[in-house]
């Protein structure tokens, strides 16, 4: 009889101690809008996987990939309404909300990853601050490669992309769309390749990287190296969420942010190196820009920059003089 009573007592609180465990483990979603193989979402996967040993298996991060859990343009938004716990977005689509949100993407104001990595340097005390009145926190960032431009036919000047269905993904896309005379179309980049294929758009300003994961060399003859920008995904998650953390938790949290930050620079410029050989295997003739291309686009970029400078009013002007006086 002793022994079953000792047998129950054990169990009951065998039982116990797995529900007060199982009760400790906090489970995030983490949305995502690019496809699993994107060399973000392999960054975005390891990140999951460092957090989840540095907590010992306290803090579970699901990442949904590929725009499953909400659309591209939904993520922000579903994080800041605690819909989704973590999520990554594109900086510069919401530049309408804040100007702020578009530095990166202003034309040729950088011209390699040192010069983006300090641009983001300047820019982040005030987006960390315009985050945080969102109900966010940023966790981290990490360039595309450099913005490069595809097209149908050859171009020598901007006058040839005149006409252009143009894809857009940006208020500064868009206005470089008007400046050259395109016609601007919003499109997602999990809708590019059909739209490309359907003829709604027949030319865009992307990385390598986006043109080899779609395999726009299928569509499209010529990538123009330019390197336009190089603009970075957030990755975010709710204040309400972080604050609900343990200290040692939020610790591990942010280590394994700044390991992801880190990794995801270097891996953007592998990379870019990578996506460009693709596109030169699947028949796509990846050139450097005429001088004529080059000259129309420098002085097209200094018309946004100074639009996107009287915009953005005091604190961008303080974001672009910090940037230049530390190059």
């Amino acid at each position: 009889m002793q022994r079953r009573i000792f047998c129950a007592t054990t169990a009951l609180i065998a039982s116990i101690g797995f529900a007060g465990a199982a009760a400790a483990q906090t489970k995030w979603d983490f949305a995502t809008a690019y496809p699993a193989f994107n060399f973000h979402s392999k960054n975005n996967e390891l990140f999951v996987k460092d957090v989840d040993a540095a907590t010992g298996g306290k803090l579970k991060i699901t990442p949904h990939f590929g725009a499953s859990l909400f659309k591209m343009p939904e993520i922000k938004r579903a994080v800041q309404t605690g819909n989704a716990q973590m999520g990554e977005f594109f900086l510069v689509s919401f530049q309408n909300e804040s100007q702020l949100f578009g530095v990166d993407g202003l034309p040729f104001l950088v011209s390699s990853y040192e010069e983006a990595f300090k641009l983001y340097q300047a820019q982040k005390p005030a987006l960390q601050k315009l985050l945080d009145k969102q109900g966010q926190v940023l966790l981290y960032a990490v360039a595309w490669p450099p913005q490069g431009i595809y097209t149908k036919k050859p171009v020598q000047s901007v006058a040839d992309l005149k006409g252009m269905k143009w894809r857009v993904y940006s208020p500064t896309t868009a206005r470089i769309g008007e400046l050259i005379g395109a016609q601007p179309v919003t499109v997602q980049e999990a809708e590019l390749s059909q739209a490309l294929a359907t003829g709604v758009v027949d030319g865009l300003i992307s990385s390598s990287a986006t043109g080899a994961d779609n395999k726009l060399f299928e569509s499209l003859k010529y990538y123009y190296n330019v390197q336009a920008w190089i603009p970075k995904n957030a990755v975010t998650v709710s204040k309400k969420a972080f604050a609900a953390l343990s200290k040692p938790e939020q610790d591990a949290l942010l280590k394994a942010a700044a390991a992801a930050e880190e990794r995801g620079w270097k891996e953007s410029r592998e990379v870019d190196a990578k996506s460009q050989a693709t596109l030169k295997q699947g028949g796509m003739s990846v050139e450097l820009p005429s001088p004529q291309l080059k000259a129309d686009l420098a002085k097209l970029g200094e018309t946004v920059v100074k639009e996107w400078t009287e915009k953005a009013g005091a604190e961008g002007k303080a974001i672009l003089d910090t940037y230049k006086a530390g190059k």
